[in-house]
């Protein structure tokens, strides 16, 4: 299947936590457990203020990295998406710690956060979120169809909001979210040029090299084994010869 991903155009969204519900109704999810957060922002100077709502959910980054520091492979890439097989989380918080957008929680011991709704899309279904969204904010789609949809509306609002843009084209190796905005990232709360912090980046590099380290030990080990055990059956053999 092509990559897929998602469009939020800002300027769509009312707010109405249609997407929020669904998701939640949709995805069956425990009691305390929420996977989109819709947050109010408002940027400008008085008496010219603007303002948003800005959803805070997984952005789908291309270079997860959630992915790389999850030791037990329970985060992995398909299709574009970011899922979850939530019976392999061991619970140990890397993820959480590691997402540029903190999005990842743990909940009841386990990961929570956007699992997507892949097994609808396979289908021929749209996302729960994208199902309900009544201003037609939300979109699903190959990732070429998303980028052409949200240039577009870019192009289409530029009169409105003069700095309208793309966020999610190269951000993260690009996003699986593209969100159409009608204002800086950073006026939105949104991290203009997020990165892969250190842990990620030690998960890949640092481990590695430590079980090298540790491997090369138990090599050390045996070889000394069996260097003392030649040893002493030399020294056994002399022994017995001598008493002859």
């Amino acid at each position: 299947m092509a990559r897929l991903a998602m469009l939020i155009d800002l300027s769509r969204c009312l707010g109405c936590q249609a997407c929020v519900i669904a998701c939640k109704a949709g995805r069956e999810l425990a009691p305390g457990e929420r996977w989109v957060e819709i947050r109010e922002v408002v940027w400008g100077r008085f008496p010219e203020l603007r303002g948003a709502f800005v959803p805070h959910r997984c952005f789908h980054c291309a270079e997860a990295a959630c992915v790389q520091v999850c030791p037990t492979g329970a985060l992995y890439k398909r299709d574009g998406f970011t899922l979850v097989d939530f019976d392999r989380c061991s619970g140990c918080g890397y993820c959480v710690e590691v997402c540029p957008y903190k999005v990842p929680r743990l909940v009841d011991g386990r990961v929570s956060k956007c699992a997507s709704c892949l097994d609808l899309v396979q289908r021929g279904e749209e996302p729960w979120c994208v199902r309900t969204c009544p201003a037609g904010a939300l979109q699903c789609g190959t990732r070429e169809e998303i980028l052409a949809e949200a240039r577009a509306r870019v192009a289409a609002l530029k009169d409105r909001y003069p700095e309208a843009q793309i966020y999610g084209e190269t951000q993260m190796g690009g996003l699986g979210v593209i969100m159409v905005l009608p204002a800086p990232p950073e006026a939105l709360g949104l991290p203009a040029q997020p990165q892969i912090p250190p842990l990620a980046i030690w998960k890949d590099g640092v481990q590695p090299l430590s079980l090298g380290a540790l491997a090369l030990s138990v090599l050390t080990s045996g070889i000394a084994f069996f260097i003392a055990r030649r040893r002493h059956l030399e020294e056994k053999r002399n022994s017995q010869n001598h008493g002859e």
